[in-house]
C-alpha cells in the first residue's frame, strides 16, 4: 500500500508541476494581458509550492517507510525528492515573497512590475525562481523515470522466486 501511495503522491506533485510550469503559466501570458496574467500566475504557483511541500514531505515519510520494510530502490529516490523539496523552499517560499512585494509596490504606484523603478529586480529575481523551477522540473522527471516498477524488497522477491522454482521442481 505505501508502494501504490508513493507512486499517487509522485504523479500528482510532477503533473502538476509540469502542467502548471509548463503549459497554464505560457497560455495564461498568451491570452490574458501581463497584469491579470501574472496575478492568475501567482496564485497556481503559490498553490504549487504548497502542493510541493506536503507531496515532498510526504514522499520522503513514504520512501523511509519502504527502506525500513526492504525497498532499497527508494534509497537513491529520497535525494531526488530532497532536490525537489529544496527548490521548492527556495524558488517559493524565500524568492516569491519578494516577487510579490514588488509586484505590490508597483499596483500600488499605478505601473506594472516590467514598467516599474524595481523591473529590474524582479527580473532577477524572476530568473532565479525560473532557474529553480527548471532544476526541480528535471529531478521530477528524473523522479518519474526511477520509480520502481514493483513494491516487492528486494530479498522477499529473490526468496519469492526461489521458494517458486523449488515448488515447480519438486
Amino acid at each position: 500500500m505505501p508502494h501504490k501511495v508513493f507512486r499517487l503522491l509522485t504523479m500528482v506533485w510532477v503533473g502538476s508541476l509540469l502542467t502548471i510550469g509548463y503549459a497554464v503559466a505560457p497560455v495564461l501570458f498568451m491570452s490574458l494581458d501581463r497584469i491579470a496574467a501574472g496575478a492568475v500566475a501567482a496564485q497556481l504557483f503559490r498553490i504549487e509550492g504548497v502542493l510541493g511541500v506536503v507531496c515532498g514531505v510526504l514522499l520522503l515519510v513514504l520512501a523511509n517507510v519502504l527502506i525500513r520494510r526492504g525497498h532499497e530502490a527508494y534509497r537513491r529516490l529520497r535525494w531526488l525528492i530532497a532536490g525537489m523539496l529544496i527548490c521548492v523552499l527556495l524558488g517559493y517560499f524565500a524568492l516569491q515573497p519578494f516577487m510579490n512585494a514588488i509586484r505590490m509596490a508597483a499596483l500600488e504606484s499605478g505601473t506594472d512590475v516590467a514598467h516599474s523603478a524595481n523591473a529590474a529586480r524582479f527580473g532577477v529575481l524572476h530568473g532565479v525562481s525560473s532557474l529553480f523551477y527548471l532544476v526541480e522540473s528535471l529531478l521530477a522527471i528524473a523522479l518519474v523515470w526511477k520509480l520502481p516498477a514493483e513494491a516487492t524488497p528486494a530479498l522477499a522477491g529473490q526468496n519469492g522466486r526461489n521458494a517458486a522454482g523449488k515448488r515447480a521442481a519438486g
